[in-house]
């Protein structure tokens, strides 16, 4: 059976969603949202923010391990970092080679590197020899900046560094996230590296997942956005649940809609809780008309006490708020 990993999501996949994305399915493993490393040596405040889980064991509350993902282009600044995180004992370490966003390309980030292979190399070198070999070291990549003539080149380079696992997102980094993703590229890159590789790019149902398999040769696959939009797809391709969606489906992630919610609100200030909570019913309407409708009816609303009503005529479950996020919002 396939490995089957939740992927790093910057600015979507934030503790709370991956709370409750792997509550909601099993996974081998998640990855965290990048930290940003520049030129400092960061405390450790910065990993427990970005990463609470290392305060419980490196796990979800479902028990997933987390992997904590580094972004940045400074071999001995990215190893000395590690070299600090490894006290929290992480599940992992992750190096992103792939975030297409212009704000951080522009300063020598993610995907900006895909043309520069001994640099790809150094980094991957440096981390390794900074962790532990009991702690794995792996990289997410794109199949190029512009064009994929740097493909082969820069998965070889995280190879020779020494990562244990790679793994490869199906875009240049100017397709950005539109389809397709060009799973034969993954295929190429695997049969070109002696290391495990990771499919990932366009997986939204269980027939994706089967043709992602079938055209990069890969048996593990690495899914965002398409598990954002059905909590239950990873559930679906392990067999546990119909691969299509139904409406008990509906019923089951109510709970978790609620939990989601309440999550949210002991983390920001009341004022921005609806809008993470739009976010993602935004995702899951793709999935669920329920969700949509859910949507409509909270779209203009801007306090937690309209939203919290919506929700407990929605929802068809109870919950209470938590004793933070009912300060939080008396204090909106």
């Amino acid at each position: 059976m396939s490995r089957l990993i939740l992927a790093p999501m910057e600015g979507l996949a934030d503790y709370v969603l991956r709370d409750v994305l792997t509550r909601a399915s099993r996974y081998d493993w998640c990855v965290t949202e990048f930290v940003r490393v520049s030129g400092t040596l960061l405390p450790l405040r910065v990993y427990t923010r970005t990463c609470p889980e290392v305060e419980r064991g490196s796990r979800t509350y479902s028990g997933t391990p987390v992997r904590v993902q580094f972004l940045g282009s400074d071999p001995a600044c990215l190893a000395a970092n590690a070299a600090q995180l490894v006290q929290l004992n992480p599940a992992g370490i992750d190096l992103n080679f792939g975030c297409p966003a212009p704000t951080v390309n522009r300063h020598r980030g993610g995907a900006a590197l895909l043309e520069e292979p001994k640099l790809l190399e150094s980094i991957v070198a440096a981390v390794r020899a900074a962790v532990p070999k009991e702690i794995p070291v792996t990289a997410k990549m794109r199949i190029g900046l512009t064009d994929t003539a740097y493909a082969l080149a820069s998965a070889q380079a995280l190879a020779a560094g020494g990562a244990d696992e790679l793994v490869v997102h199906g875009r240049t980094k100017v397709d950005g996230y539109r389809p397709p993703a060009r799973w034969e590229w993954i295929g190429r890159i695997r049969e070109a590296v002696k290391i495990p590789v990771i499919a990932n790019g366009e997986v939204w149902n269980v027939a994706d997942w089967r043709s992602i398999c079938a055209e990069s040769g890969c048996a593990d696959v690495m899914i965002g956005r398409g598990a954002v939009a059905d909590p239950f797809l990873v559930s679906r391709i392990r067999g546990e649940r119909g691969e299509q969606v139904s409406p008990d489906d509906w019923i089951a992630l109510c709970p978790l809609i609620a939990e989601f919610w309440l999550q949210v609100l002991a983390k920001v200030h009341a004022r921005h809780a609806p809008g993470r909570l739009k976010q993602w019913l935004g995702s899951l309407q793709k999935n669920y008309p329920e969700a949509a409708i859910l949507q409509k009816r909270i779209r203009e609303l801007r306090t937690v006490e309209e939203v919290n009503q919506v929700l407990v005529e929605t929802l068809n479950t109870k919950f209470s708020m938590p004793e933070e996020a009912h300060r939080m919002a008396l204090a909106a």
